[in-house]
């Protein structure tokens, strides 16, 4: 039943033809309206969804992807201006250094002049002159020089930096150890004509003292100690003779030894350091100096992200001790002495890289006198960690010379504590150069793939060991485990597996008895003329 027209229940059917189209014509109607306020209802809740959304989407991710975008430009900009922060503070105490010859000798070495637009050599009469003339850089250059500005040829070149206001520079040994004069060309072009030069070859290290230019503006020298791989540093100088260089890297690794200096304990970094950046500043982003631009490791003579300097801390107790007492006193053991490696690790039954393994003990040092022994590990110096040789070397040197040093060592396995006063070092430690020979009385060793023959008085003389015992390496086959084991003909084999040898006849005994022993390799305690080292063959 459906409501009628007249308020009445009828069904359609009761309904004439007329009513009938009225009726359904209302339903419609009615049907019509339901679906519109539906859609209008759903639209309008649509528009406030998508506007929520829009309006949401707008305030999530817009800020969000602004920052990210703008969070690397920030981060650059932050790193620009320390880098530029610290270059202005540091490159007032920059200073250029040359050593030139004696008078005599200039007219000897004044080049011949450029003529009127000939691509001149901006570096002629520096030792960089070979380098642009003939070198990898070519004639990279265009410069109109004078006919008559003359140049010196001789002495060096390079940088300082400036660690006292009255007018003491630090620098490198090799930039002021030509001879003649050094001058000094301060950052605003003054120069200056070295009062004082004092230097120090086993670390290659120079102070040099100027008159009448202060005050001056000193760097602040850092601690080098706290320095760690991967810090930000600039480095500072004029490379080829271009003042005020600064270039950027980073600090590549510590402790390094590249044999040439006496006292290496170098920072390594990638910071392009070119001839000319010896003896400037290497500084950290606070503006301290942390190391002196030394040398670089390059195939070509210039930069391949390989530079080291010498570390602040060691730069600052040289140079005061070139101040005060004009020369540099060391404390010294007497022993040689080398890494402990994995192999080297098993046989004196410690960890690989704890301590230093004593190779050596030389007759009337404070190390025999505390009674060191070869075969000893050195894993303490007062108290300190030892890892390694250089650590050992400059805790030692630096120990009050006279004053009692606790040394605590493993020997056999077992830890243990020695005594020592340190003395200073004397000023010579002579080295013999070894010589040929050909000593009699060989035997082979075919399983570790070598010769070897009795040792002379006259033969350990020649190879530079006089005073030696043991045996001689006569012959070292290719491939064979004494040549893995670095063995050379020459080397002088004074103990096997921790027992004194003097004969072949003693070396034939021992060995044959490991040919039956457990297969961990021998050990051998070898000798050159640059000193002792143990040795795994087998």
């Amino acid at each position: 039943m459906l409501p009628g027209l007249l308020g009445q229940d009828v069904s359609p059917q009761e309904m004439n033809s007329q009513e009938r189209k009225e009726y359904f014509m209302q339903q419609f109607i009615q049907k019509t309206i339901r679906e519109h306020k539906r859609i209008v209802a759903t639209g309008v809740m649509l528009a406030v969804v998508t506007t929520a959304f829009a309006a949401a989407k707008s305030v999530a991710t817009t800020p969000a992807d602004s920052m990210r975008r703008e969070a690397p430009v920030a981060a650059a900009t932050e790193l620009s201006s320390a880098f530029r922060d610290v270059s202005n503070r540091l490159l007032p105490s920059v200073v250029t250094i040359e050593s030139r010859p004696a008078a005599d000798e200039m007219a000897k070495s004044t080049p011949r002049p450029s003529q009127p637009g000939e691509e001149a050599n901006p570096f002629e009469g520096t030792p960089f002159g070979d380098l642009f003339r003939n070198g990898p850089f070519g004639k990279g250059f265009r410069f109109e020089n004078p006919p008559s500005e003359p140049h010196h040829r001789g002495g060096g070149s390079g940088s300082g930096v400036i660690i006292d206001s009255d007018g003491l520079i630090l620098t490198n040994n090799h930039v002021v150890s030509g001879g003649g004069k050094v001058i000094v060309r301060l950052s605003d072009g003054r120069e200056y004509e070295a009062a004082e030069v004092r230097t120090d070859p086993k670390t290659d290290l120079a102070i040099v003292r100027i008159e009448g230019a202060s005050p001056l503006v000193a760097a602040t020298l850092g601690d080098s100690d706290q320095v760690e791989v991967g810090d930000w540093v600039l480095a500072l100088g004029q490379p080829f003779g271009l003042e005020s260089t600064v270039t950027a890297g980073i600090i590549s690794a510590k402790h390094r030894g590249i044999g040439i200096t006496a006292r290496e304990n170098f920072l390594q970094t990638d910071a392009a350091i070119n001839p000319g950046n010896s003896g400037g500043p290497l500084v950290n982003l606070h503006g301290e100096v942390i190391g002196i631009n030394t040398a670089i490791s390059s195939r070509g003579g210039g930069n391949d992200g390989i530079g080291f300097a010498v570390p602040a801390n060691m730069a600052r107790w040289v140079a005061d001790q070139l101040t005060t007492d004009g020369v540099v006193r060391r404390a010294y053991l007497g022993v040689g002495i080398q890494p402990v490696t994995a192999t080297l690790a098993e046989q004196f039954h410690v960890k690989p890289r704890e301590g230093v393994v004593v190779t050596e003990v030389r007759p009337d040092t404070p190390a025999a006198a505390a009674g060191l022994q070869a075969g000893d590990v050195i894993v303490e110096f007062a108290g300190m960690p030892i890892s390694d040789a250089g650590q050992l070397q400059t805790a030692v040197e630096r120990a009050a010379i006279g004053s009692s040093q606790e040394l605590t060592v493993i020997r056999d396995g077992k830890r243990m504590s020695l005594t020592l006063e340190p003395e200073e070092q004397p000023a010579d430690l002579a080295s013999s150069t070894p010589g040929e020979a050909a000593p009699r009385g060989t035997a082979s060793f075919e399983q570790f793939g070598m010769q070897v023959g009795e040792l002379s008085a006259d033969v350990a003389r020649e190879l530079g060991v006089a005073g030696a015992h043991g045996v001689v390496i006569t012959e070292v086959e290719p491939g064979s485990a004494a040549e893995e084991a670095g063995l050379e003909a020459g080397n002088v084999i004074t103990k096997v597996n921790g027992k004194d040898v003097s004969s072949v006849a003693e070396v034939a005994d021992l060995l044959s008895a490991e040919a039956n022993g457990d297969g961990n390799g021998v050990l051998l305690l070898v000798r050159t003329s640059a000193g002792s080292r143990f040795v795994v063959v087998g």
